[in-house]
């Protein structure tokens, strides 16, 4: 079971603030792993992040650049008319160079519509590492992304017990974080900014400040409760709407920023100051939670918020996954 980092340069973990001398980029990355949330090429090489991840709604925004042509060719070509295989060829493509970039983990998602069937996510991720093998990619460099429903959540387990690293994505409760890092995930990726949308919308409110954003804190109690705890799992802040609910982050294992942040981020001298703090979450009183089936239904079915966005995540990334197998049928 893999549950840790990969072998690659370890940034360093400063307790204080920057003095302002850099950018706020380069300081985040003194205090958590920065990884690249786009699937375009370019971006990633722009901002050198350690890791990169991808999802179907990216996949399909740099599959239709007149750049990455070469890319969906030679996945039509691959598929020989097979639209499933030409869709897992062109994700593994876009993963594959993505890896010559960064020296870390490239996250490829296993499609939404699976959300709900264990054994064909297992078999899906299986597929998905096979053709990365074929192109001389080490699984360990591949973290394959799936939705964290307790259906996914259990294909995380066999696959991890396989020795296939996975992200576990969509996750807006501390019940879905508990389940993952207990079913032995790599990696957690629980959503900022949506969070937030859910709550702005529901409440009312025009935004919140950073450290009372309900997203920053959904994170930041998911981080203590594995520091507490001693789970292994990475956690990943993902889903931001802008740098402040990023910075609140600051310190947490590893952030996956979009360019248009990652840029704002970059122009940006304002100090970044430590946040997150494992040692600190150590002392903190934090009670274990029932991570069982039944429980883990339950505690969802109480969490309008997660249920939902949950639902609605798994739905939006389906739609980008049919918008793109119709641009492949019609090249095909």
């Amino acid at each position: 079971m893999s549950a840790g980092e990969p072998e690659t340069k370890k940034q360093k973990t400063e307790e204080n603030g920057t003095n302002g001398t850099k950018s706020a980029l380069e300081a985040l990355k003194d205090l958590s792993v920065i990884v690249a949330d786009t699937g375009d090429i370019a971006s990633i090489e722009k901002y050198m992040p350690t890791d990169a991840t991808t999802n179907p709604s990216l996949i399909y925004k740099a599959a239709v650049m007149p750049e990455y042509n070469k890319l969906v060719e030679d996945a039509i070509a691959y598929g020989k008319g097979d639209v499933e295989t030409t869709m897992d060829k062109l994700a593994v493509n876009f993963g594959a160079e993505i890896t010559k970039i960064v020296p870390g983990y490239v996250s490829t998602e296993v499609d939404a519509r699976l959300s709900f069937d264990t054994d064909a996510t297992v078999a899906k991720a299986r597929k998905i590492i096979a053709m990365y093998k074929e192109m001389g990619i080490d699984k360990s460099r591949i973290l394959i992304k799936i939705a964290s429903t307790w259906e996914g959540i259990q294909a995380c387990k066999i696959l991890e017990a396989e020795g296939i690293t996975c992200n576990c994505t969509l996750i807006f409760s501390k019940v879905q974080a508990v389940a993952c890092a207990e079913a032995g995930a790599t990696l957690i990726s629980p959503f900022v900014g949506r969070i937030m949308d859910w709550y702005k919308k529901s409440t009312g409110v025009d935004g919140y400040a950073p450290a009372e954003d309900p997203g920053v804190q959904s994170v930041t109690s998911i981080y203590n409760y594995y520091k507490k705890h001693g789970h292994k799992t990475i956690v990943m802040g993902a889903s931001f709407r802008n740098t402040e609910e990023i910075t609140e982050l600051a310190g947490c294992d590893r952030l996956t920023i979009a360019p248009a942040l990652l840029e704002k981020l970059q122009s940006s001298t304002d100090a970044v100051v430590k946040k997150l703090d494992a040692s600190a979450a150590h002392a903190m009183d934090i009670e274990k939670i029932d991570a069982t089936e039944s429980n883990f239904r339950w505690l969802m079915n109480e969490d309008a918020m997660a249920t939902e966005k949950l639902a609605e995540g798994i739905r939006n990334f389906s739609a980008d996954i049919v918008k793109l197998e119709n641009i492949i049928k019609s090249k095909i």
